[in-house]
Formats: structure tokens, sequence, C-alpha cells
């Protein structure tokens, strides 16, 4: 045993000292071109033995070490679920941020907290109240659009009845071509544009926005989209159905509007456009106008011209 240690070292200093090209290096050069081949097959030989180890340790593990693995993926899997959650709330957060920017509303964030359990009203509950500054018949809206109106308000909560309950009605327009009507809700859910002039111009895929008559809404807020209208024979207005811009299903965050600016109200000229038969411009008209650069709207919905 001693000699062979003697040897090893001995070999050990040799083969440090000497160069690439010693007899040592050769040696093991050689050695090692001989025995890979071999090496490849046992390695090739071993991995699925490996394989089976490791399954069969997973099977003899512990029922502490188990427990401790169930808990850590639990762990992880609930923390990316709270992310991917601030992530969604962020994103709708800043919709409401980017609305209220928008159309410079005079507003406070709020969020649903419960929705009307009966076949008979569409409503929700949102969490501010009376002590917060919320009153009846101030609007609610969400990022993409109206939501309905505050019906009832409790120190702590308030109910806001939503723009397709039966009872719902808001002052509304025709984007394009300002013909103005009233925006109900049906007892089947879904939304009406009444009083519209069968003289008025009107088709399917015309944007509807709050008119600002009445002084609850603010002028140009999004409503919904026309999918159809109908004239029945001798009749006086049309029948036009909208659909919602807003799902309410989907909500979580809104904003509710406390004021109005003098800007966001319905002018005088505005009213008088709602009187007038037939109501608003046509296309053509309204396309001249704009050329002129009279009687154009902004972006937040408000006159920038003397068209109306």
């Amino acid at each position: 045993m001693i000699v062979l240690c003697i040897a090893s070292v001995l070999l050990l200093t040799f083969y440090i000292r000497e160069g690439e090209s010693g007899p040592i290096h050769t040696v093991r050069a050689g050695v090692t071109t001989i025995t890979s081949p071999a090496r490849m097959v046992g390695a090739a030989i071993a991995t699925p033995f490996n394989g089976l180890g490791n399954i069969f340790a997973n099977l003899t593990a512990s029922q502490e070490t188990l427990d401790e693995l169930r808990a850590q993926n639990e762990e992880l899997t609930a923390q990316v679920a709270e992310l991917s959650e601030a992530q969604e709330t962020a994103t709708r957060l800043e919709g409401l941020l980017d609305l209220r920017s928008t159309y410079n509303l005079q507003s406070t964030a709020a969020r649903i907290i419960g929705m009307s359990s009966d076949a008979w009203s569409r409503t929700v509950t949102i969490d501010k109240g009376s002590l917060d500054g919320l009153a009846i018949n101030m609007p609610v809206t969400n990022s993409a659009g109206v939501i309905g109106q505050i019906i009832e308000v409790s120190p702590n909560t308030a109910t806001v009845r939503l723009a397709n309950d039966e009872q719902s009605g808001i002052s509304a327009m025709v984007q394009s071509t300002r013909a103005q009507g009233m925006l109900e809700g049906q007892p089947d859910g879904t939304l009406r544009l009444e009083y519209i002039s069968v003289d008025s111009d009107v088709r399917e895929g015309d944007i509807i926005v709050t008119s600002g008559i009445g002084g609850v809404y603010p002028k140009g807020l999004p409503l919904g989209t026309i999918t159809s209208v109908e004239r029945a024979s001798n009749a006086v207005y049309y029948t036009i159905v909208v659909r919602s811009a807003v799902s309410t299903e989907n909500n979580e965050e809104v904003l509710v509007i406390t004021s109005l600016t003098d800007e966001q109200a319905a002018s005088d000229e505005d009213v008088a456009e709602a009187n007038s038969s037939p109501q608003g411009t046509t296309r053509d008209a309204q396309d001249d106008t704009s050329d002129d650069g009279s009687g154009d709207a902004s972006a937040d919905g408000t006159d920038t011209g003397t068209g109306e």
C-alpha cells in the first residue's frame, strides 16, 4: 500500500511537471480514447435506471416531504393568481383614469359589491355612499361608457339602476348626425332608442352617446351602437335596437360622476335641436359643415363649432 502511494505521488509529480507532449500525458490520452466508447455505452445504459431511481425515491419519500412540496406548490399557485388579479385590476383602473381624463369628469371611484337577485330589476350596489359625497341621480360609468344612475343612497353604499333596466331612461343622440331621443331599457334587458323621427338619418352601426339634456349625464359619454333600425308603416318614430357599450357582468371598479361642468351640460341650442323635426342633420350636411370647420364635435363630445 505504501509503495502504491509513493508511486502515485511520483506519477502525479511527473505529470504536473512534464509538458503536454510528455509520456504520461500521451499514455493518459490513449487510455481516454480507448475507454470513451465504453463510458458512453455505460452512461446510456445507466440513464433509465437513474430515472427509475428518482421515481422510486419520490414514491418512497416521506409524507412530511410530500406535504411540504404540496404546500410550496399551493403557495406558488396562489402567488401567480394574485399577480394576475393585480394586473387585471391595474388595467381596469387605468381605463377609468383614461375615461376621467378624456371627458374631464368630476368623479369618485367605487367598487361594485353586489347585484340584484330578482328578475324584475337590474341594479348593482357600490361600496360608496352619502358619507363619500354620493347622492341620488348621480350617473355611473366604467371605462367603456355609461352603466346607470344612482337611485338609493345609504351612508356607506349606493344602489345603481343599470341602463338596461326597464325603468331606466337616458337622454341620448346619434353621434354622427346629432339626432336626439331617449335610450330606454326593456323588460328583456335590451336597449331601445326611442322618439327618433322617421325623417332623421339613422343607420345600423351608428354610435349612441349621451346628449347632456336634463343635466344628469355629461354630454358625449358612450352608450352603445345601433344594431337594427326598423320603420313600421305609418309610424312616426323608428324602432331602434342598441347594443350597450358596457358589459355589467364584468364590472368591478366604476366612476360616479359627482358634478357637471358648464361645457358638459346641454346648451340651449342642443335643446332646440332635440325639439326640431327632423332631428339632427343628414350625413352629407354633417360632412359639409365639418369641411367648413363648423358644427364638428370634439373628442369629449362637446361642440367646438356653431352647427347646432
